[in-house]
């Protein structure tokens, strides 16, 4: 009977679902409005759906699994998800902009409550499954961008995307898609579900369309997580690959394209672009400001989205620790970061148990993408997006991996369950 219960959790389908509907509702948009519009507080049918959509998950899950304290301590992955998201909720009490900051504050508890029940209700596989499905939704939006192009923004109007997502969202997407696709393509790496030729087909289409997407954070990211992956998902001998073959691949590229390189690198902008990344130093200053008149608990939720607006036009911290110090001064950039840290050193570690070490490599890929493409945007840091959603997945799925090292299983009473 046990064994029956643990199937059927395993195949179940709302880790796969539950994610997904927050990625879809959060970032597909079939409309595009200035910052200005969403942080005073106007609604419309989209966003209408946008809340209903996250409200359903909340009510799936309080149907489902219930309320309740844990029965088991958490691990510290978990708690530090947990502290960033109540933090930045409490935060929104004192916010410019508090009608946002509330609303962005509940999905943030959502995202962690479903990152709570995937982590302890959930398997390894039923991430891998969510794995394939994510990357399934980016190629199907690769080909509606390819064959219905949208109108674009003057900034954007030589950068590939789809519907009306950003492509820097669009580069987030691609470059987790394609380190996941990575981690099933290598040989001996984690399980695959699709013949192999189908892994190098996703592999090459996803690749293309970032390029096209001109989102340099996100390639940058994504280069260094797939050299991170190979190396700690394949151990030694994915040490010695890369010696012998990933680095004088990488000094060949780079001899033999400099032009397209540099064309990529600079994408056609003015010196003075270049050096102030493209007005971010100039938003990174005020922000500064802003965050020497509230140093320790910040400006509130989401208060990087207006603060900046009428002096300089961009909206957000386009920079995922400057995004945290601004809205949650330092607590909240120290919750940030040691969740990252601890989650790096928790790969670290995974990475040692030969079971888990496919697992932990792209993981840890996954973490250092976040951090790199937090460099030049803020989604990482941020409520309702595809970043934030799967940083949450990051940590279900580090939670779910330190419960199998330790030998403890999935509980079986799924129906009555509570928060464990």
């Amino acid at each position: 009977m046990a064994t029956a219960r643990h199937r059927r959790v395993e195949f179940a389908w709302w880790p796969v679902l539950l994610p997904m509907a927050l990625v879809l509702a959060s970032e597909y948009k079939l409309r595009s409005r200035p910052a200005n519009q969403s942080i005073g507080g106007g609604v419309d049918a989209t966003i209408l759906i946008e809340v209903a959509v996250y409200g359903m998950v909340a009510l799936y899950l309080y149907r489902r699994f219930g309320l309740g304290p844990p029965r088991r301590r958490p691990p510290v992955v978990l708690l530090l998800g947990w502290s960033f998201a109540v933090y930045s909720m409490l935060s929104a009490l004192w916010t410019p902009f508090p009608v946002f900051g509330l609303v962005r504050g509940v999905q943030l508890l959502i995202t962690a409550a479903v990152c709570q029940v995937v982590a302890t209700r959930a398997g390894r596989e039923d991430l891998h499954r969510l794995a394939h499905a994510f990357t399934v939704l980016v190629l199907i939006s690769v080909g509606i961008g390819v064959a219905m192009p949208f109108p674009r923004t003057p900034q954007t109007v030589d950068r590939f995307n789809w519907l009306y997502v950003h492509p820097v969202s669009a580069g987030i997407f691609l470059g987790i898609a394609l380190l996941l696709m990575l981690a099933f393509a290598l040989p001996g790496a984690l399980p695959r579900r699709w013949p192999p030729l189908a892994y190098v087909g996703a592999i090459v289409v996803l690749g293309a369309a970032l390029i096209a997407t001109g989102t340099r954070g996100a390639a940058a990211g994504c280069a260094v997580g797939a050299i991170v992956l190979m190396v700690v998902a394949r151990g030694a001998r994915g040490r010695a690959e890369f010696l012998l073959l990933g680095a004088p691949l990488v000094i060949v590229v780079v001899l033999a394209f400099p032009d397209d390189l540099v064309a990529f690198a600079t994408r056609g902008e003015t010196v003075q672009q270049l050096e102030t990344l493209n007005a971010r130093t100039d938003l990174w200053t005020l922000a500064l400001e802003a965050v020497s008149q509230q140093p320790f608990f910040g400006n509130g939720l989401s208060a990087a989205r207006g603060l900046f607006l009428d002096e300089i036009g961009l909206g957000g911290g386009h920079n995922a620790f400057v995004n945290a110090l601004v809205e949650g001064g330092l607590v909240g950039l120290t919750l940030f970061c040691l969740l990252l840290v601890v989650l790096c050193t928790q790969h670290l570690r995974l990475g040692r148990l030969r079971a888990q070490r496919a697992d932990a490599g792209l993981l840890l890929g996954l973490v250092l993408f976040f951090v790199i493409d937090g460099v030049t945007t803020e989604m990482a840091a941020a409520p309702a997006n595809v970043a934030s959603v799967w940083l949450y997945m990051v940590i279900a799925w580090t939670a779910i991996l330190e419960r199998r090292s330790s030998g403890d299983v999935v509980p079986a009473a799924v129906p009555a369950a509570r928060f464990r």
